[in-house]
């Protein structure tokens, strides 16, 4: 019992084997949906967020359902008409939602964390499926109210968007899935993928995670490979900040931590050296227009009112927000905050509480909600997040170039260096010897050689 493992080639999840846990997701998810959209639409009601539907599918199928090859299951669905409900706020219509889930193979992902669930992807690229555990659904039973609630004051959001809360019950077993909106298109490749929580306790990728093909990196690997951090423009910047504190607020108010923040990088620069055309990596690099979920994009989510996302969330993008390097090399970041459904519990209290004792107790990623999401907020505006300065008119305060810049003039050869305040003066005194202080913003030194 538990989590995942692999036998014979072919990972198996609670006993169950992938393929034919993909064909009873796809077929309890056909029959629920398709089932549903004869009940007519009716506002939400408080006792809909409790409601649980069942059915049973046997191998032999049945008046109401199809013959199968898989054993016996019973498919519950969670609130269904709420989920219905939310699908609807983000612009899913129902025949959009059965096509994508079930017309097509589930893709089986790797999953680098420790929960062992299980991810599947629908071929469009357009939802996640995920196994979760007996206490994570009931977490999310709960949090359902409230939590869509803040999402229909701001459909803009990095949070997860749940779309589907699903049991599949097979010889004495249950299965628990939830359908969520995908962070990281297959279509665009990453360069790099990080999971940042803003800990240091143990945030580094084991050695086994680095050897994968593409693997997914933590907090201190990412001071590591990118100490100054990606730069964004003012607007895009402060849109981010915006929307990620909004979002931390909401899981505090709900007593959630130890989530964390999904990155992903495209280097545009690299893409084109490597002779990649936007650097498709898989599927048909485009989603029909007519199974586009609103607000999925990273670039539409931290939009504050939307003025601008016809026009920035284009092909040339894929929905990615535009970031440079410190080295000017061009980036599309495409990220989502993931694994909130952890509530901070007598469990949770008791994991931080003795890990304090060890270690130091602010590195730890175990902590209460409040300081969580600040310590959150803080390693991504200034670790991860950065706003690209304009150029100040009188130059101050500004970082000036490292080394020099050169220019051949006629026959001469001119070297311009940079001048920081504190050495101005002694360029005055020191005149000719250093050659001539010139009057540019920031001031620079000229030194010069005749060409041969």
């Amino acid at each position: 019992m538990g989590g995942s493992r692999t036998r014979s080639r072919e990972k198996t999840y609670k006993r169950t084997t992938s393929s034919a846990l993909k064909g009873a997701i796809q077929l309890g998810i056909g029959y629920t949906v398709g089932n549903l959209t004869s009940k007519p639409d009716r506002d939400v009601l408080m006792q809909d967020f409790y409601v649980v539907e069942s059915v049973f599918l046997p191998s032999e199928g049945s008046n109401l359902t199809p013959a199968h090859h898989y054993p016996d299951f019973r498919f519950k669905t969670y609130a269904p008409l709420a989920f219905r409900y939310f699908r609807d706020l983000f612009g899913i219509k129902p025949d959009d939602y059965l096509y994508s889930l079930v017309n097509e193979p589930l893709i089986e992902l790797t999953n680098p964390g420790a929960s062992g669930s299980l991810f599947y992807l629908t071929s469009d690229d357009e939802f996640i499926i995920k196994t979760v555990q007996h206490k994570e659904a009931k977490f999310l039973q709960r949090l359902l109210p409230g939590y869509y609630m803040n999402l229909n004051q701001n459909p803009r959001t990095l949070l997860p968007k749940f779309y589907g809360l699903y049991c599949i019950q097979s010889g004495g077993i249950n299965i628990r899935l939830v359908v969520m909106n995908n962070v990281l298109p297959r279509s665009v490749k990453m360069h790099y993928k990080y999971d940042l929580k803003g800990s240091t306790y143990k945030r580094r990728a084991s050695r086994k995670e680095r050897e994968k093909a593409s693997p997914t990196y933590k907090d201190l690997d990412f001071q590591d490979m990118h100490e100054e951090g990606f730069y964004f423009d003012t607007e895009t910047y402060n849109n981010l900040m915006k929307t990620l504190q909004r979002d931390c607020r909401v899981l505090e108010s709900f007593k959630i931590m130890d989530y964390s923040l999904l990155l992903g990088v495209h280097v545009l620069d690299q893409s084109q050296r490597e002779g990649g055309e936007q650097g498709l990596a898989g599927g048909d690099g485009r989603r029909p227009a007519g199974q586009r979920v609103l607000y999925s994009t990273a670039m539409e989510s931290i939009q504050g009112d939307g003025k601008a996302a016809e026009t920035l969330s284009t092909d040339d993008t894929m929905g990615g927000i535009p970031a440079k390097t410190h080295k000017e090399e061009k980036l599309l970041i495409f990220l989502g905050i993931i694994d909130i459904l952890q509530s901070y519990r007598f469990i949770k209290k008791l994991e931080h509480s003795w890990k304090a004792l060890v270690y130091d107790g602010d590195s730890v990623s175990v902590h209460r909600p409040g300081f969580y999401a600040s310590r959150f907020l803080k390693f991504m505006s200034t670790q991860v997040f950065r706003k690209t300065h304009r150029k100040s008119h009188d130059g101050e305060g500004r970082k000036f170039w490292s080394g020099f810049r050169t220019y051949s003039v006629g026959r001469f050869l001119l070297r311009a260096h940079p001048v920081p305040p504190p050495w101005r003066n002694r360029f005055r005194r020191q005149g000719k010897r250093s050659g001539r202080l010139v009057r540019l913003n920031p001031p620079v030194a000229l030194s010069y050689a005749f060409l041969d």
